[in-house]
């Protein structure tokens, strides 16, 4: 949905709105710690879809419970809102959560090939090798001081 500053008020308005529903009237225990991440109203308010989170394994379980307390959530909100029409809810689950996660777990399994020394053009540096690629002077000098 197109959102302009309107809209996004509206937006506003209405996720706090049903928080305030979700936490103190709705007594569903399918519904505990879901929270609403996000909402899009339409810009005639005739339609909202709301983003909500929960635990990756509860996705169905609180989609349903949501959809059986739709009616209800929407005679609740006709009384809390000032507005005209009351949007047809249409509840999503939000997965940017689990992508953050599955982001944080692949960054914490850092590969043993981060930690290896490179050249400035990205190329490994050898370890005995690198003795090997010091210019002769410099080796020459050391060795020339211990002996003198």
């Amino acid at each position: 949905m197109k959102q302009t500053p309107a809209t996004r008020r509206l937006s506003e308005q209405l996720r706090e709105k049903l928080g305030y529903i979700l936490l103190y009237e709705i007594a569903d225990p399918r519904l505990d710690l879901v929270t609403i991440t996000g909402v899009e109203v339409a810009q005639d308010r005739s339609y909202a879809r709301i983003f909500v989170s929960c635990d990756a394994d509860r996705y169905e379980e609180v989609l349903g419970a949501l959809a059986q307390a739709k009616g209800h959530i929407r005679s609740l909100l006709a009384r809390a809102l000032d507005w005209r029409i009351v949007p047809e809810l249409d509840f999503r689950i939000d997965r940017s959560t689990d992508e953050a996660m599955r982001i944080a777990a692949a960054l914490e399994n850092v590969p043993p090939t981060i930690g290896v020394a490179k050249d400035e053009e990205g190329y490994p540096v050898q370890g005995e090798g690198a003795a090997e690629d010091e210019p002769a002077g410099d080796a020459s000098s050391d060795t020339g001081e211990l002996d003198g």
